[in-house]
């Protein structure tokens, strides 16, 4: 029992997720994880969700009770929900298998996709789809994938081949040779380094992944950002089998993530990055950077229209600002998670102010959601416009979290703390935007990286943690190993100044004079909610 005297919720349970199906008493964010919990909630309000089975938070500590036994009927009901069976070579069933615990932790557990293709089941998908590309795309990345947060081998070694194989170019306009070499050289490199070929049994792959993702809760970064958010480690994390849809198949296919409302300064317009013919996640991993919603508008515009129309449903369902993920199936969306995005002080201030004056929320839950708030929190920072140094950018790119930082460059944790010890003020540079930077962003005053998304789940946490980001500045070579970047014709070595404006997007070499200004009208506002004017 609780302390209330309601019974405590079940946590060793499996729950199915279908189409307009009503929550019941067993579908709890303690239970299955706020990921699930909410899908189940699109679910029962007619948005079109995948079907899927959650294993409750409560196996997290025991794994080794999730065997084949406990989710087999479970998914049996998904087979027939989805009208094709896990390791059928006719009408194969791909399934992807995600991490969710009760409370959000963007990117620091596991997710593995296209579970269920084998050497028997890849004829049969190119049979259903009609699309060798994208089946052989699938099962490259399956292979890697597994191979990675299954089998611990370095994702490195799965990129050198994709290098190999792409020459230089982008991944996304590989084609079906080159797909198919990609997959020979993924299993080359999974026998060598496993020193065992990739299995070829789906059920087996399904067993593997679900314990692989639910041992992801003790992984190093998970542990430490629990330590930073405060959180207890024994929530625990559900998993969830899902059906795959598949955003790699080409055409009007891709996968995105979204904003509501903007969470950098909480303006009401959607705040959306997509990737056409990719994987969800190409979008969060912050190895990749995505296009901007005008392009999925001007190239999709039905199902830009779809978007728009559902994030004021998804905000009156919520009740707050929503970060969703979402993959488009030869033009049909789909959603895939909500939750109550992350954003900076300012942003939260502007969103409880509006969602009250629009009624969303009652003006006692503004008041809650913003009572921490004070004049200094909403101030923003800016480039001096009379600086030099200001005068001549060495380059631009995608704003993930605002402000301004002039810092020491450094390319590592190491560097990071021990710059910090000396009192400086740090720019963490980085190749891609990965959630494994944790720790070393915790400590740094800015990030700055060549690839990755603004709503990646590395730029998610530097607005959550107050940094400024900038992700995605593609004309930047970098040599972290040997301590340097180049940037507009400069090269800048490790202990160099730079500035990064996260406002503009704007890159600077050496120190700029920063500025500070109020938004006196928000101000205004959030004294008069308050009963401070």
């Amino acid at each position: 029992m609780t302390g209330s005297g309601v019974p405590a919720p079940d946590r060793r349970c499996v729950y199915l997720i279908a189409d307009a199906r009503p929550l019941d008493a067993g579908a709890t964010p303690e239970a299955l994880g706020f990921k699930a919990y909410n899908l189940a909630r699109l679910a029962a309000i007619g948005l079109k969700v995948p079907p899927a089975f959650v294993l409750g938070t409560g196996y997290c500590a025991g794994p080794e009770a999730v065997t084949p036994a406990l989710w087999g009927a479970a998914l049996a009901e998904l087979e027939a929900a989805a009208g094709a069976a896990l390791g059928d070579p006719r009408r194969p069933l791909l399934l992807s298998v995600r991490s969710g615990a009760p409370v959000s932790m963007p990117g620091m557990m596991e997710t593995i996709l296209n579970i269920g293709l084998t050497d028997t089941t890849l004829p049969g998908m190119i049979r259903q789809t009609g699309n060798p590309r994208l089946a052989f795309d699938a099962y490259r990345r399956l292979i890697a994938g597994y191979g990675a947060v299954v089998a611990g081998i370095d994702a490195g070694a799965f990129d050198a081949d994709l290098d190999a194989v792409r020459g230089g170019e982008p991944e996304r306009s590989l084609d079906f040779a080159a797909l198919h070499e990609l997959t020979a050289r993924h299993r080359e490199t999974y026998q060598r380094l496993a020193g065992d070929d990739f299995p070829q049994d789906a059920r087996v792959q399904l067993q593997q992944a679900i314990a692989s993702v639910f041992r992801s809760w003790s992984s190093a970064k998970a542990e430490t950002y629990r330590a930073l958010r405060h959180l207890a480690d024994d929530m625990g994390t559900a998993v969830t089998v899902q059906r795959m849809v598949f955003g790699n198949a080409g055409g009007l296919s891709g996968a995105g993530v979204g904003f509501t409302r903007n969470p950098s300064d909480g303006s009401p317009e959607p705040w959306i990055d997509f990737l056409f013919n990719a994987q969800g996640e190409d979008v969060v991993s912050g190895r990749r950077t995505a296009e901007g919603q005008s392009s999925l508008a001007a190239v999709a515009p039905g199902v830009w229209q779809e978007l728009v129309a559902a994030t004021p449903l998804l905000e009156r369902q919520f009740g707050d600002m929503q970060d969703f993920e979402f993959t488009v199936e030869e033009g049909t969306l789909f959603f895939l998670q909500t939750r109550e995005g992350k954003r900076t002080p300012l942003a939260a201030a502007r969103i409880a102010l509006d969602l009250a004056d629009a009624g969303l929320i009652s003006v006692e839950t503004a008041r809650r959601r913003t009572a921490e708030l004070t004049d200094a929190d909403l101030a923003t920072e800016h480039l001096a416009l009379d600086d030099a140094a200001a005068a001549e950018p060495l380059g631009r790119a995608v704003t993930a979290s605002g402000g301004v930082v002039s810092g020491e460059i450094t390319f590592d944790e190491a560097g990071v703390r021990a710059r910090k010890a000396r009192g400086a003020t740090v720019v963490l540079v980085r190749r891609d935007a990965e959630t494994r930077d944790i720790a070393a962003l915790d400590l740094a005053d800015g990030l700055l990286t060549c690839h990755g998304a603004r709503t990646s789940h590395t730029a998610v946490v530097a607005r959550q943690l107050g940094k400024v980001c900038l992700v995605g500045c593609e004309a930047m070579t970098l040599d972290e190993a040997g301590g340097w970047l180049e940037l507009g014709g400069q090269r800048l070595a490790e202990g160099d100044e730079l500035t990064l404006d996260g406002n503009t997007g704007l890159i600077h070499a050496g120190r700029a004079r920063i500025v500070t200004s109020i938004p006196e009208a928000l101000v205004a506002r959030l004294r008069r909610l308050h009963g401070r004017a």
